[in-house]
């Protein structure tokens, strides 16, 4: 069964920056594409970022567009989201998972998803 365990939130002044870490085991993890999702209290779970399996590729909500970076080791199992600039309605937790790219948009892909980890807690301060 597949595992995530994300890491590196933390709480931060607005216009600070975090990295956020997610490693994931149980399966061979460099054949698909991963994603980064938030959830904000009473809101549901959204699209943050994603990158393709070989890296080539990278998608973004327009949100975070140009503010963070997300990238991947396929050697250590590990997808990762560079936050700068952050901004107090980045707050949220932040969870991996393996994303699909569909017709509307990025979402979690449901056929190679694991159960969510127990995410990361990224609080701005204004």
């Amino acid at each position: 069964q597949v595992q995530l365990v994300e890491s590196g939130g933390g709480l931060v002044q607005a216009g600070e920056s975090l990295r956020l870490s997610c490693v994931v085991g149980g399966r061979t993890f460099s054949n698909y594409m991963m994603g980064w999702f938030r959830q904000a209290p009473g809101k549901e779970r959204e699209f943050v970022a994603a990158i393709r399996d070989n890296g080539g590729s990278t998608y973004y909500s327009n949100s975070v567009k140009g503010r963070f970076t997300i990238s991947r080791d396929n050697a250590k199992n590990t997808v990762y989201l560079q936050m700068n600039s952050l901004k107090p309605e980045d707050m949220a937790v932040y969870y991996c998972n393996a994303a699909q790219a569909t017709m509307s948009g990025i979402r979690m892909d449901p056929g190679l998803s694991g159960p969510w980890g127990q995410g990361t807690q990224v609080t701005v301060s204004s």
